[in-house]
């Protein structure tokens, strides 16, 4: 049985999995990595989900403010044994709610070209390619992402 829980960067289940995603960010982007983790910092998220299937932690996410209107989707996450279960999604979802629920309008996010099966999931998902913004504005390796809520 899944279930997901909200919580903050300070759950141990959020850190595990984190470490597992930086692991396998590390493989795929490269040289490119020392970049992007600068960004992925994760010491103060206040709004992180975790998804437990019988009770053990199999995949996150989290989101925080870009402004007052957009969220921003961090550190999604799902083992890799659990793919293609829907978990991402419901992981998203669970996001998704919360963020509307905190009054944003909109969530943005940005992944990187070589992630083929997050792109395919934010697009499934109603997310639109748009320009990149912010630090992955120069980025080649970027997509950048976003909903309306």
């Amino acid at each position: 049985m899944l279930t997901i829980i909200r919580t903050t960067s300070d759950n141990i289940d959020f850190q595990f999995l984190v470490a597992l995603l930086d692991q396998y960010l590390a493989i795929i982007d490269g040289d490119e990595h020392e970049f992007y983790a600068q960004y992925n910092k994760t010491a103060t998220l206040k709004t992180v989900v975790v998804a437990y299937y019988n009770n053990s932690p199999v995949g996150c996410g989290a989101f925080k403010e870009f402004d007052e209107e957009k969220a921003e989707i961090k550190r999604m996450f799902v083992l890799p044994e659990m793919r293609g279960k829907s978990i991402a999604t419901d992981i998203l979802k669970e996001l998704e709610i919360w963020a509307k629920e905190l009054k944003y309008k909109t969530c943005i996010l940005e992944t990187g070209k070589k992630q083929k099966d997050a792109i395919a999931l934010y697009q499934k998902t109603g997310y639109d390619i748009i320009p990149n913004y912010g630090q992955y504005k120069h980025i080649e390796n970027s997509v950048c992402m976003k909903k309306l809520l």
